[in-house]
């Protein structure tokens, strides 16, 4: 375990062997008394000893770090251990912390324990001298290479298993919390009834007094038969009186139970998710720097379609791995085949030949989005000629268009809502970065182009394209997202009623076979109207994942005009939104994925879409797009705009 200073640590600690293994940790800061001083965080054991360890935490709120400075202040744990359901519990204090030079948000802390166990902590120090003596280091070569090959396999072996427990333990908690969500409103259900029947219980013995009041002196017959009334309502009164609070009893008891397991999805959601880029990270090829777009679909296992890496790029940039992101740009600037300037869709990973001889205008502005958001996160404008270049062949097809709009590519006479707006948000991006006013009239054009084309019907707020009156939800998210909502509303157009809009016609419920066999219920929304379609509903990872983007930017805004209720709304939704897509995560599907989670790209393969293509092959494909807007939807990451 290492540390600055000897002295800050105790005799009795140092006693102890330290084992360098990695277990999982979730951990809070508390006070004597129980008085927890943030939610649950994620680290990893960089050592451990019977008497404490050196927890490493990535990614730490900065917020966060000066309490680990604070020697009155206490860590609660759950140590992970693959071979065990449930984690082991423990009490721990601060002896030393160091942030890691040159890693933003990275840091090591010393812990001794306080309390832990003592069973537990046997079974995990006998894991981890498990781990630590496996290969007897006195084989022979040969030996040892097979010892390594086993022991390689049985680590995969334990990895994919704890990874998949991870996923499970997840969904596990998603269905308690959603029957106990359940069980609340049943309650609030019943104690409104009593409370309404209360009221009027109430009423009926306050009309009773006033008609008393009222008697003539002398009718004490009538007065002792109102007396009676008042004394059998009271009566009933007081046992209703105690139904009530026994309903709301069971109703605080929910409460808690719902707050218990909605902070146990928070640190499964957060876990799972780290998971999730794990897995748009180990498939990266070092040829080429591209990533298969779908895990699990044979006939396409080695394509990359341009879209997705554009979207690899801006995860890559946000997480903290610019250099990844560096090596699918340099793929793109030095070695993709072009035509007269344009990309095309998809592009072989192994030695990235072109996989797909067709160019849409969509993925080549996507790749221009990715390169200003690459610049914006790393200050490196290596690649801005190239985002000028693109623009440059999009201008060219726009200008060929009286109206301004751009078409779906240099083939094709149609014209594509999602386009324009995936235009007129690149172009505002190289507009502000470079400061030149062709970028800004070009976006001018595109969304004046989409005013009179696309926003014109009051009854269809979008429409998919020119002259194309179908619905398309990515449209609706991407209006919100591009545009953003005070620019609507000044163009005319109502955020709220867009977003409501596609709420009634794309949001849907349908049944999700997960690996274990079991079916659960996932909300979320369809690539278009579910009546428009035969197939019946399908929920879409990556269009669920665009529209959760919108409500935060819709909860942001009217938490800025300080409409909180409004905000709490769409924040609300976002929330149901983003827990109903943890229960479509699936392993890797492949030995190299080690059961990392990531998403699919629909709740069904091989459907139509009611666009023009189909869902991959493979009911648990993985999908980068699904996987990675799944990613930006948790943290909030709105690509079509430069983050201020």
């Amino acid at each position: 375990m290492p540390h600055r200073n000897k002295k800050l640590i105790p005799k009795e600690h140092r006693q102890y062997l330290r084992l360098d293994t990695v277990f999982p940790v979730q951990f809070r800061f508390k006070r004597q008394g129980d008085v927890f001083l943030s939610p649950w965080q994620q680290g990893f054991t960089n050592n451990i000893s019977r008497g404490g360890m050196c927890l490493s935490v990535n990614n730490l709120e900065p917020g966060l770090r000066g309490l680990f400075n604070d020697r009155g202040i206490k860590l609660a744990l759950e140590i992970d251990i693959p071979v065990s359901r449930k984690p082991v519990t423990a009490q721990a204090s601060i002896v030393w912390f160091r942030e890691i030079p040159g890693e933003k948000y990275r840091c090591l802390a010393g812990l001794n324990y306080d309390s832990i166990p003592a069973k537990e902590n046997s079974k995990l120090m006998r894991y981890a001298w498990a781990r630590k003596l496996f290969v007897p280091v006195a084989l022979t070569a040969v030996i040892i290479l097979a010892a390594g090959l086993g022991l390689n396999s049985y680590l995969n072996y334990k990895l994919t298993r704890g990874n998949k427990l991870l996923i499970e333990r997840l969904a596990g908690v998603i269905k308690d919390s959603t029957l106990a969500r359940q069980k609340i409103n049943r309650v609030i259900t019943q104690r409104q009834a009593f409370q309404s029947k209360l009221n009027g219980l109430e009423e009926r013995i306050q009309s009773i007094e006033s008609r008393k009041a009222q008697i003539q002196t002398g009718d004490s017959m009538r007065f002792k038969q109102l007396n009676g009334l008042v004394a059998g309502l009271t009566k009933e009164k007081l046992v209703l009186e105690a139904e009530l609070a026994a309903v709301k009893q069971k109703e605080n008891s929910a409460a808690k139970e719902i707050v218990k397991l909605d902070e146990q999805q928070g640190v499964l959601e957060k876990a799972n998710f780290d998971k999730m880029y794990q897995w748009l990270k180990i498939h990266q090829s070092k040829r080429t720097g591209l990533v298969s777009s779908f895990e699990g679909d044979k006939e396409i296992a080695n394509w990359s379609f341009t879209y997705d890496q554009a979207l690899l790029v801006q995860a890559y940039t946000r997480f903290g791995d610019p250099d990844r992101a560096k090596k699918i740009l340099e793929f793109f600037a030095t070695e993709a085949k072009r035509e007269n300037g344009w990309f095309f869709n998809a592009y072989y990973v192994d030695d990235g030949a072109p996989a797909e001889f067709v160019m849409h205008s969509g993925p080549n502005i996507w790749l221009g989005l990715a390169i200003m958001q690459y610049i914006q996160g790393t200050g490196d404008k290596s690649y801005l000629g190239l985002a000028e270049d693109i623009a440059g062949t999009i201008i060219r097809l726009q200008n060929e268009d009286a109206a301004g709009g751009i078409r779906g590519g240099p083939a094709v006479s149609w014209y594509a809502t999602e386009h324009n707006l995936d235009g007129y948000a690149f172009f505002n991006m190289l507009a502000e970065v470079t400061q030149k006013p062709i970028y800004a009239q070009a976006a001018q054009k595109a969304l004046s182009w989409m005013v009179s084309n696309t926003y014109d019907r009051p009854d269809l707020p979008i429409k998919r394209g020119k002259g194309d009156s179908t619905i398309a939800t990515d449209t609706y998210a991407w209006s919100i997202a591009a545009i953003g909502p005070e620019k609507l509303l000044a163009l005319g157009m109502n955020p709220d009623k867009i977003l409501e809009f596609v709420e009634e016609n794309c949001s849907v419920e349908v049944d999700f076979m997960r690996a274990n066999g079991q079916s659960v219920k996932v909300r979320g929304f369809d690539f278009a109207p579910q009546r428009h379609t035969a197939r019946g509903g399908v929920v879409s990872s990556e269009w669920t994942g665009q529209m959760i983007v919108s409500y935060k930017i819709m909860e942001d805004f009217y938490r800025k005009k300080g409409e909180i209720k409004k905000a709490e709304d769409y924040g609300l939704k976002a929330r149901m939104y983003l827990s109903q897509l943890g229960n479509m995560i699936i392993s890797s599907p492949s030995p190299s994925g080690q059961g990392e989670g990531c998403l699919p790209y629909a709740t069904q393969d091989q459907v139509d879409t009611g666009h023009g293509w189909a869902t991959p092959k493979g009911s648990h494909t993985g999908s980068v797009s699904g996987t990675t807007y799944t990613l930006f939807a948790y943290y909030g990451f709105n690509p079509l705009k430069l983050k201020e």
